[in-house]
């Protein structure tokens, strides 16, 4: 048996590290390419100014067109050998960073990964989520490779809104849970290879560490403050969730979240909150212990997560929208079928009803 484990060459994580990205930047060569929405860019410019004065190299401003999108890579490609760049930075959220990653792989120079939220599991990762220019999932993207560094600044994180906190958090909840579904059925992870012990063991201290300090964590992000709390919720959304599910594998939860994709009214949700809902979905398609369910249940509910199809904008439920997206999520190809038992669209449908009613009361 094939047992696989990948990883970003470096993690390097700290307040104020921003300002030393010159250092990182001259390891791999002196023009850089960054990839941030404008507004990422000012609000971390005086960061980015301060590694110009610590170290002498060459920042390109790419900008980012708000989707990961094929088109947006191929345009990052060009300014890339227009400016001949010798690495490539991916700053903001997950799609930023996706795409940054992409535009490296092309490009086949090395890529330096700045989180400025830690909304999702995206910055250690050596795959993208592709999506259409109207922002429905289209594919998932692999590369060769994680990223040559992923640096984080828990003081700009810190300062971000703390929605997207939480909303790392429900990225980082299914972790564990799909992990130990890939497990029980001897299922591929990402590199096509089986789980080893240690891809289960951070899956299960991300899942432990939230548990434990999200709730703290939360209370430092509203006061815009570093504290032990919200250094352990950073690290578990972002490089033990990285860790675990690409070293293990996804499963129901993330299908569930592509399908909610197909609804409009999913569109102004977060990532990570529409994979909390899909961990309910996950749970009840196993029929979970009513222990660990309500665990669950309750912990979404403490740091503001969703748990029923109204939290994420959909009032109106018919059966047709509700069966578009397990078809969606039951589509060939989807993780879904990496659950340790054969999953239908009939199956997804029963399960997304009975776990909105669940999660509603």
């Amino acid at each position: 048996m094939k047992k696989v484990l990948i990883s970003p060459s470096k993690y390097l994580q700290g307040n104020g590290e921003l300002c030393n990205l010159g250092t990182y930047v001259k390891d791999f060569g002196k023009n850089a390419l960054l990839v941030a929405s404008s507004e990422d860019q000012a609000r971390v410019q005086g960061f980015l100014d301060e590694s110009l004065k610590r170290e002498s190299y060459n920042l390109v401003y790419g900008d980012f067109n708000a989707e990961c999108t094929k088109k947006e890579i191929e345009r990052l490609r060009k300014v890339c050998v227009e400016n001949n760049c010798e690495v490539i930075i991916g700053l903001g959220g997950g799609k930023a960073l996706d795409t940054a990653k992409a535009a490296s792989h092309f490009e086949n120079v090395p890529v330096i990964i700045v989180p400025t939220i830690a909304s999702t599991d995206a910055p250690c990762s050596s795959l993208a989520v592709i999506y259409t220019e109207g922002g429905e999932f289209e594919e998932y993207m692999f590369f060769k490779q994680n990223p040559n560094l992923v640096l984080v600044d828990t003081g700009i994180i810190a300062k971000a809104p703390t929605r997207f906190l939480v909303a790392g958090m429900g990225d980082a909840l299914s972790t564990y849970f799909e992990a130990r579904s890939c497990e029980r059925a001897f299922a591929d992870n990402i590199p096509g290879g089986k789980s080893t012990k240690l891809a289960i063991a951070a899956a299960k201290l991300c899942y432990e560490t939230l548990l434990e300090d999200s709730i703290k964590a939360k209370a430092a992000s509203d006061a815009n403050v570093v504290t032990p709390a919200l250094e352990n919720i950073v690290e578990a959304n972002i490089l033990l969730s990285g860790l675990g599910f690409e070293s293990s594998g996804l499963a129901a939860a993330h299908a569930v979240h592509n399908g909610l994709t197909v609804l409009e009214e999913t569109h102004k949700f977060f990532h990570g909150e529409k994979v909390a809902f899909g961990v309910i979905v996950h749970l009840v398609l196993e029929n979970a212990a009513s222990e660990e369910l309500n665990l669950v249940l309750d912990y979404c509910k403490s740091v503001g997560l969703p748990t029923c199809l109204k939290d994420l904008g959909i009032t109106e439920v018919t059966s047709e929208k509700i069966m578009a997206v397990a078809e969606a999520a039951t589509a060939e190809g989807e993780t879904i079928h990496n659950m340790p038992f054969p999953v239908t669209a009939e199956d997804v449908y029963a399960a997304i009803l009975a776990a909105d009613q669940l999660g509603g009361k």
